[in-house]
């Protein structure tokens, strides 16, 4: 069709554009000589194509502005002029005109809207550039059946699979361009970047699946007192209409709506940043998205613990889930972030695979513990009166430095990001001194103290062992002696008895030597969480060390045997 060509070219024509611009300035003019005007300009030129973007996306609507909103959270491959102007970018379209919405629903439910629903609001609630909202009220015979009145309808955009397949397919082709320039396929795979970004689209337009996340969710994290999310009515949703429980209430961002319903916007920050670390780092499914207008506060009566809000999710289609393997690496990334450590920073980050075995590490633990050291444990309104300067010093110091490191974000991390991100910005705007480092620590201990549990476990299994070696071996020992007396081993040194008992008397000390240091060593690792147990072992652990030192020593020859020599 003519309008899906033209949107093809109008993506494809600004990319090879400004590939060749690049190819100019970052190319062509440093090797003649011309490197200073390429690095003088950049910084503007950067700006310019991401603000052109901004115009195309807007203009464009479709999985444009998604790309956009991707893009500004890859601090990993892009530069921050480019992701700061992207993150301006608001999935906010034009509406389309109801009768469209109207014959879309009806053609997706078989049935017209006036029997599938009491009344449908003909003003949208949202307009977004994949599908749109619309409040409506469940009849008489479904709201029997489901307990619901008040619902939202959501309906996709007429037409959107084909944009998607349509803006996928342009960008797939940038993708294979893209790939072939070397100074891009050394820092980047980019092909897998689209394919990553395809898969992540395609599950956001399947409503089915986001009622399935949404069901998810509230088995694992909404308990109804702290967290709550809508229930579907699965009888009116289909791949492109979704219906849903109409749980409108005050945006968590809404400061004077909080402050005048009696609530605290400086608990809500620090309730938000809890529920979203036990999504994270407890249940392994969590909310990727929790933007101001995904997130509400509900007030209610106070129930049993007094308790008189709760926050409330909607839209589930970016969900995350941590693996079993990611979320060892998470582990070590909390407790690295919490003690300031960039070295563990760095171990964290090659476990949950974002560095590439060729990556240099030094300058990367340098610059996270000069990080650490001047910023770590600063609150949202300590960094505000951090000199400017001090901060674009940083920058300009080790920028250069993280951005040519060969790394890129696997795409569950890149969720974890953005959903960190964003709610450390939405705590801040609740709550000026909201401290992100302080909400981690908790987190951080805990599993610190998992951690230590787990060694403590492998020390106390290594100690069994050799406790179970030192037992064995002197009736293994003992045997070989009792078939040498019996004459049931043949040897031909006249000697090897005296050097068996010398060899006996060897792994017996080597292995009272063993026991020392397992029981020491357990015994530290247990004075914290077990004190009692821990000072126990350390003192039994002398008597092993007794024995090593002395048992089997050689004895000083008799005055009698001495004169008789």
């Amino acid at each position: 069709m003519p309008a899906e060509r033209s949107r093809y070219r109008r993506i494809t024509r600004f990319a090879l554009r400004y590939m060749l611009q690049a190819w100019w300035y970052e190319l062509f003019l440093p090797r003649i000589g011309l490197r200073r005007i390429a690095e003088r300009t950049r910084a503007r030129r950067l700006r310019r194509i991401s603000q052109r973007f901004h115009t195309l996306a807007v203009d464009l609507g479709g999985l444009m502005i998604k790309v956009g909103q991707f893009l500004s959270s890859r601090l990993d491959i892009l530069p921050p002029e480019v992701t700061a102007e992207l993150e301006k970018l608001q999935d906010e379209v034009p509406a389309v005109p109801f009768a469209e919405i109207r014959a879309s629903a009806e053609a997706e439910l078989g049935l017209p809207l006036a029997r599938a629903f009491a009344s449908v609001d003909e003003t949208p609630v949202a307009a977004a550039s994949l599908g749109q909202v619309h409040r409506a009220r469940l009849t008489a015979e479904d709201a029997a059946l489901t307990g619901l009145d008040a619902v939202v309808l959501k309906v996709q955009r007429p037409g959107i699979d084909r944009i998607v397949d349509v803006d996928l397919a342009a960008l797939r082709r940038v993708a294979e361009w893209l790939s072939r320039v070397r100074l891009v396929s050394d820092r980047v795979d980019m092909p897998l970047l689209v394919e990553e970004f395809a898969a992540t689209s395609l599950e956001e337009i399947d409503y089915l699946r986001e009622a399935a996340n949404a069901e998810g969710f509230r088995a694992n994290v909404a308990d109804g007192a702290r967290v709550s999310a809508p229930e579907i009515v699965w009888e009116r949703s289909t791949r492109r209409v979704l219906t849903l429980q109409d749980v409108t209430a005050i945006k968590i961002n809404d400061v004077d709506a909080l402050r005048a319903a009696g609530i605290d916007p400086s608990a809500v920050a620090a309730e938000f940043a809890s529920v979203m670390f036990d999504q994270l780092f407890a249940d392994g499914f969590f909310h990727a998205d929790p933007h101001p207008g995904n997130v509400f506060v509900t007030p209610h009566a106070a129930d049993a613990v007094g308790r008189t809000w709760t926050l409330t999710f909607i839209d589930f289609g970016m969900m995350g889930q941590i693996p079993a393997g990611l979320r060892a690496g998470l582990r070590k990334l909390v407790i690295a972030v919490a003690s300031r450590d960039g070295a563990g920073m760095v171990a964290g980050f090659e476990q949950v695979g974002v560095l590439l075995p060729s990556a240099d590490n030094i300058e990367l633990e340098r610059a996270l513990t000069v990080l650490f050291q001047r910023f770590g444990g600063m609150g949202f309104a300590e960094l505000q009166k951090v000199d400017p300067r001090e901060f674009r010093g940083f920058a300009d110091e080790f920028g250069e430095t993280m951005r040519a490191l060969p790394f890129q974000l696997p795409e569950n991390f890149l969720l974890i990001i953005r959903a960190m991100s964003l709610v450390s910005g939405l705590c801040s705007s609740l709550d000026p001194q909201f401290n992100i480092w302080e909400a981690v620590e908790p987190y951080a201990q805990k599993l610190l103290r998992e951690e230590t549990g787990n060694v403590v476990a492998d020390v106390a299994g290594r100690v069994v062992d050799a406790a179970g070696t030192a037992l064995r071996l002197p009736g293994r020992i003992d045997r070989t002696l009792t078939k040498l007396d019996a004459g049931l081993i043949q040897v031909a040194n006249p000697g090897v008895e005296r050097q068996l008992e010398r060899l006996e008397r060897t792994l017996r000390r080597v292995v009272s030597a063993v026991l020392f240091v397992g029981l020491l060593v357990g015994g530290i690792l247990l004075l914290g969480p077990a004190s009692v147990l821990g000072v126990a072992l350390m003192i039994v652990s002398i008597l092993p060390l007794l024995h090593a030192l002395f048992a089997g020593a050689p004895r000083r020859p008799s005055a009698h045997a001495r004169r008789s020599r």
